[in-house]
Protein backbone atom coordinates (compact mmCIF):
# COMPACT_ATOMS: atom_id res chain seq x y z
CA UNK A 1 0.00 0.00 0.00
CA UNK A 2 2.79 2.44 0.92
CA UNK A 3 4.62 1.75 -2.35
CA UNK A 4 1.43 2.32 -4.33
CA UNK A 5 0.70 5.56 -2.49
CA UNK A 6 4.28 6.75 -3.00
CA UNK A 7 4.25 6.04 -6.75
CA UNK A 8 0.89 7.78 -7.12
CA UNK A 9 2.13 10.76 -5.12
CA UNK A 10 5.22 11.13 -7.31
CA UNK A 11 3.06 10.94 -10.43
CA UNK A 12 0.70 13.61 -9.05
CA UNK A 13 3.61 15.92 -8.19
CA UNK A 14 5.09 15.54 -11.69
CA UNK A 15 1.77 16.25 -13.41
CA UNK A 16 1.15 19.19 -11.08
CA UNK A 17 4.61 20.64 -11.69
CA UNK A 18 4.36 20.32 -15.48
CA UNK A 19 0.87 21.82 -15.66
CA UNK A 20 1.73 24.70 -13.32
CA UNK A 21 4.92 25.38 -15.28
CA UNK A 22 2.96 25.53 -18.53
CA UNK A 23 0.09 27.53 -17.06
CA UNK A 24 -2.43 28.98 -19.51
CA UNK A 25 -4.76 26.64 -21.33
CA UNK A 26 -2.90 23.49 -20.25
CA UNK A 27 -3.40 24.23 -16.56
CA UNK A 28 -6.95 25.40 -17.26
CA UNK A 29 -7.88 22.16 -19.03
CA UNK A 30 -6.32 19.99 -16.32
CA UNK A 31 -8.13 21.92 -13.57
CA UNK A 32 -11.37 21.65 -15.55
CA UNK A 33 -10.92 17.87 -15.79
CA UNK A 34 -10.14 17.64 -12.07
CA UNK A 35 -13.19 19.79 -11.26
CA UNK A 36 -15.54 17.68 -13.39
CA UNK A 37 -14.26 14.49 -11.76
CA UNK A 38 -14.58 16.07 -8.31
CA UNK A 39 -18.18 17.04 -9.04
CA UNK A 40 -18.89 13.49 -10.25
CA UNK A 41 -17.45 12.04 -7.03
CA UNK A 42 -19.47 14.47 -4.91
CA UNK A 43 -22.62 13.76 -6.92
CA UNK A 44 -22.24 10.04 -6.19
CA UNK A 45 -21.51 10.62 -2.52
CA UNK A 46 -24.45 12.98 -1.96
CA UNK A 47 -27.03 11.10 -4.02
CA UNK A 48 -27.34 13.41 -7.02
CA UNK A 49 -26.02 10.69 -9.30
CA UNK A 50 -28.73 8.15 -10.01
CA UNK A 51 -28.22 4.51 -9.11
CA UNK A 52 -28.68 3.39 -12.73
CA UNK A 53 -25.31 5.08 -13.48
CA UNK A 54 -26.81 7.27 -16.20
CA UNK A 55 -26.08 10.99 -16.20
CA UNK A 56 -29.30 12.74 -15.19
CA UNK A 57 -30.49 16.24 -16.04
CA UNK A 58 -29.01 17.85 -12.94
CA UNK A 59 -25.58 16.35 -13.55
CA UNK A 60 -25.55 17.24 -17.26
CA UNK A 61 -26.49 20.86 -16.57
CA UNK A 62 -23.93 21.06 -13.77
CA UNK A 63 -21.15 19.79 -16.04
CA UNK A 64 -22.09 22.42 -18.63
CA UNK A 65 -22.16 25.13 -15.95
CA UNK A 66 -18.72 24.13 -14.66
CA UNK A 67 -17.26 24.10 -18.17
CA UNK A 68 -18.68 27.55 -18.92
CA UNK A 69 -17.23 28.84 -15.66
CA UNK A 70 -13.74 27.60 -16.56
CA UNK A 71 -13.98 29.20 -19.99
CA UNK A 72 -14.88 32.44 -18.21
CA UNK A 73 -11.96 31.95 -15.82
CA UNK A 74 -9.49 31.35 -18.65
CA UNK A 75 -10.57 34.55 -20.42
CA UNK A 76 -10.56 36.39 -17.05
CA UNK A 77 -14.31 37.06 -17.20
CA UNK A 78 -15.26 35.16 -14.06
CA UNK A 79 -14.55 38.06 -11.70
CA UNK A 80 -16.82 40.37 -13.69
CA UNK A 81 -19.67 38.01 -14.44
CA UNK A 82 -19.50 35.36 -11.71
CA UNK A 83 -22.71 36.59 -10.09
CA UNK A 84 -24.57 36.43 -13.40
CA UNK A 85 -23.16 32.97 -14.13
CA UNK A 86 -24.23 31.70 -10.69
CA UNK A 87 -27.76 33.12 -10.94
CA UNK A 88 -28.24 31.71 -14.46
CA UNK A 89 -26.91 28.32 -13.34
CA UNK A 90 -29.38 28.21 -10.46
CA UNK A 91 -32.27 29.34 -12.69
CA UNK A 92 -31.48 26.64 -15.27
CA UNK A 93 -31.31 23.98 -12.55
CA UNK A 94 -34.63 25.22 -11.17
CA UNK A 95 -36.16 24.96 -14.65
CA UNK A 96 -34.97 21.37 -14.86
CA UNK A 97 -36.53 20.73 -11.45
CA UNK A 98 -39.87 22.18 -12.55
CA UNK A 99 -40.12 20.32 -15.86
CA UNK A 100 -38.81 17.02 -14.49
CA UNK A 101 -40.91 17.10 -11.30
CA UNK A 102 -41.27 14.83 -9.34
CA UNK A 103 -38.35 12.86 -10.80
CA UNK A 104 -35.90 15.44 -9.42
CA UNK A 105 -36.05 16.37 -5.75
CA UNK A 106 -35.50 19.90 -4.45
CA UNK A 107 -32.68 18.74 -2.19
CA UNK A 108 -30.75 17.57 -5.27
CA UNK A 109 -30.88 21.08 -6.74
CA UNK A 110 -29.53 22.61 -3.54
CA UNK A 111 -26.87 19.94 -3.24
CA UNK A 112 -25.81 20.41 -6.87
CA UNK A 113 -25.29 24.15 -6.33
CA UNK A 114 -23.20 23.41 -3.25
CA UNK A 115 -21.12 20.81 -5.09
CA UNK A 116 -20.45 23.22 -7.98
CA UNK A 117 -19.26 25.92 -5.59
CA UNK A 118 -17.45 23.61 -3.19
CA UNK A 119 -15.04 21.91 -5.59
CA UNK A 120 -15.00 23.33 -9.16
CA UNK A 121 -15.24 27.03 -8.26
CA UNK A 122 -12.75 26.76 -5.39
CA UNK A 123 -10.35 24.73 -7.55
CA UNK A 124 -10.41 27.55 -10.11
CA UNK A 125 -8.39 29.77 -7.78
CA UNK A 126 -5.33 27.73 -8.72
CA UNK A 127 -5.79 28.99 -12.29
CA UNK A 128 -6.33 32.53 -11.00
CA UNK A 129 -3.21 32.40 -8.84
CA UNK A 130 -1.12 31.17 -11.76
CA UNK A 131 -2.34 34.10 -13.86
CA UNK A 132 -1.15 36.68 -11.29
CA UNK A 133 2.21 38.42 -11.38
CA UNK A 134 4.77 35.87 -10.20
CA UNK A 135 1.94 33.34 -10.35
CA UNK A 136 4.27 30.41 -10.94
CA UNK A 137 5.78 31.08 -7.52
CA UNK A 138 2.59 31.97 -5.71
CA UNK A 139 0.64 28.87 -6.72
CA UNK A 140 3.05 26.56 -4.90
CA UNK A 141 1.98 28.13 -1.62
CA UNK A 142 -1.31 26.26 -2.05
CA UNK A 143 0.52 22.94 -1.86
CA UNK A 144 2.70 24.08 1.01
CA UNK A 145 -0.47 25.02 2.92
CA UNK A 146 -2.15 21.71 2.10
CA UNK A 147 0.21 18.82 1.35
CA UNK A 148 3.19 20.00 3.42
CA UNK A 149 0.80 20.86 6.24
CA UNK A 150 -0.83 17.44 5.98
CA UNK A 151 2.55 15.67 6.13
CA UNK A 152 3.72 17.71 9.13
CA UNK A 153 0.40 17.17 10.91
CA UNK A 154 0.62 13.42 10.34
CA UNK A 155 4.20 13.16 11.62
CA UNK A 156 3.65 15.34 14.70
CA UNK A 157 0.36 13.60 15.42
CA UNK A 158 1.97 10.17 15.26
CA UNK A 159 4.76 11.22 17.62
CA UNK A 160 3.00 13.51 20.08
CA UNK A 161 -0.74 13.32 19.43
CA UNK A 162 -2.79 12.86 22.61
CA UNK A 163 -5.78 15.20 22.38
CA UNK A 164 -8.42 14.53 19.73
CA UNK A 165 -9.12 17.38 17.33
CA UNK A 166 -12.51 16.25 15.99
CA UNK A 167 -13.20 12.75 17.35
CA UNK A 168 -16.60 12.39 15.67
CA UNK A 169 -15.26 13.44 12.28
CA UNK A 170 -11.74 12.01 12.19
CA UNK A 171 -10.73 10.07 15.34
CA UNK A 172 -7.05 9.81 14.33
CA UNK A 173 -6.44 13.56 14.04
CA UNK A 174 -5.06 15.33 17.09
CA UNK A 175 -4.73 18.92 18.27
CA UNK A 176 -0.97 18.42 18.48
CA UNK A 177 -0.94 17.23 14.87
CA UNK A 178 -3.00 20.22 13.75
CA UNK A 179 -0.58 22.62 15.45
CA UNK A 180 2.34 20.73 13.91
CA UNK A 181 0.76 21.16 10.48
CA UNK A 182 0.33 24.91 10.99
CA UNK A 183 3.87 25.42 12.31
CA UNK A 184 5.36 23.15 9.64
CA UNK A 185 3.57 24.97 6.82
CA UNK A 186 4.66 28.33 8.26
CA UNK A 187 8.31 27.24 8.49
CA UNK A 188 8.36 25.76 4.99
CA UNK A 189 6.50 28.86 3.80
CA UNK A 190 9.24 31.05 5.32
CA UNK A 191 11.95 29.03 3.59
CA UNK A 192 10.03 29.24 0.33
CA UNK A 193 9.62 33.00 0.89
CA UNK A 194 13.39 33.33 1.18
CA UNK A 195 13.78 31.61 -2.18
CA UNK A 196 10.91 33.66 -3.60
CA UNK A 197 12.49 36.94 -2.43
CA UNK A 198 15.72 36.10 -4.24
CA UNK A 199 13.74 35.93 -7.48
CA UNK A 200 11.32 38.84 -7.04
CA UNK A 201 13.72 41.37 -5.50
CA UNK A 202 11.17 43.94 -4.29
CA UNK A 203 10.57 45.85 -1.06
CA UNK A 204 8.18 43.28 0.41
CA UNK A 205 9.37 40.85 3.05
CA UNK A 206 8.42 37.62 1.30
CA UNK A 207 9.79 35.49 4.15
CA UNK A 208 7.24 36.69 6.71
CA UNK A 209 4.45 37.00 4.16
CA UNK A 210 4.91 33.43 2.93
CA UNK A 211 5.19 32.17 6.51
CA UNK A 212 1.88 33.87 7.33
CA UNK A 213 0.25 32.55 4.17
CA UNK A 214 1.52 29.04 4.92
CA UNK A 215 0.22 29.09 8.49
CA UNK A 216 -3.19 30.57 7.73
CA UNK A 217 -3.51 28.39 4.64
CA UNK A 218 -2.78 25.33 6.79
CA UNK A 219 -5.67 26.17 9.13
CA UNK A 220 -8.07 26.49 6.20
CA UNK A 221 -6.72 23.38 4.47
CA UNK A 222 -7.32 21.32 7.63
CA UNK A 223 -10.90 22.59 7.69
CA UNK A 224 -11.20 21.39 4.09
CA UNK A 225 -9.82 17.99 5.03
CA UNK A 226 -12.30 17.62 7.88
CA UNK A 227 -15.17 18.86 5.70
CA UNK A 228 -14.52 16.16 3.12
CA UNK A 229 -14.26 13.58 5.91
CA UNK A 230 -17.57 14.76 7.34
CA UNK A 231 -19.34 14.37 4.00
CA UNK A 232 -17.98 10.84 3.64
CA UNK A 233 -18.96 9.92 7.19
CA UNK A 234 -22.51 11.28 6.83
CA UNK A 235 -23.00 9.37 3.58
CA UNK A 236 -21.29 6.20 4.87
CA UNK A 237 -18.53 5.90 2.24
CA UNK A 238 -14.84 5.14 2.72
CA UNK A 239 -13.45 6.88 -0.35
CA UNK A 240 -14.88 9.22 -2.95
CA UNK A 241 -13.43 7.13 -5.78
CA UNK A 242 -10.64 4.86 -6.96
CA UNK A 243 -9.00 7.00 -9.63
CA UNK A 244 -5.69 7.45 -7.78
CA UNK A 245 -4.22 4.13 -6.57
CA UNK A 246 -3.54 4.17 -2.85
CA UNK A 247 -5.26 7.53 -2.35
CA UNK A 248 -8.85 7.12 -3.54
CA UNK A 249 -10.49 9.75 -5.68
CA UNK A 250 -9.78 13.36 -6.56
CA UNK A 251 -11.74 14.51 -3.51
CA UNK A 252 -9.71 12.22 -1.25
CA UNK A 253 -6.36 13.56 -2.47
CA UNK A 254 -7.24 17.21 -3.07
CA UNK A 255 -9.69 17.84 -0.20
CA UNK A 256 -7.31 20.23 1.57
CA UNK A 257 -6.26 21.93 -1.69
CA UNK A 258 -9.90 22.85 -2.38
CA UNK A 259 -10.15 25.20 0.59
CA UNK A 260 -6.50 26.30 0.62
CA UNK A 261 -6.55 27.62 -2.96
CA UNK A 262 -9.07 30.48 -2.50
CA UNK A 263 -7.53 31.48 0.84
CA UNK A 264 -4.02 31.66 -0.65
CA UNK A 265 -5.43 33.74 -3.51
CA UNK A 266 -7.11 36.16 -1.10
CA UNK A 267 -3.96 36.49 1.03
CA UNK A 268 -1.72 36.92 -2.02
CA UNK A 269 -3.99 39.65 -3.36
CA UNK A 270 -4.00 41.40 0.01
CA UNK A 271 -0.32 41.04 0.95
CA UNK A 272 1.72 40.83 -2.23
Amino acid sequence: MFKTRAISAVFIVIISALSIYQGGIILGLIMLAISLIAFYELSKATGIHSEDKKVNEIEALSYISITVFYVMTYFELADLYMGIWLVLSVLILLAAYVFAFPKIEAKNIMTAVFCILYAPVMFSFIVRLRAMDYGFWLVWLVFIASWVSDTCAYCVGMLFGKHKLAPKLSPKKSIEGAIGGIVGAAIVGALYGWLFSAVVMNDLNQIWICALIGGVGSIVSQIGDLTASGIKRQHDIKDYGHLIPGHGGIMDRFDSVITAAPMIYILAMALM
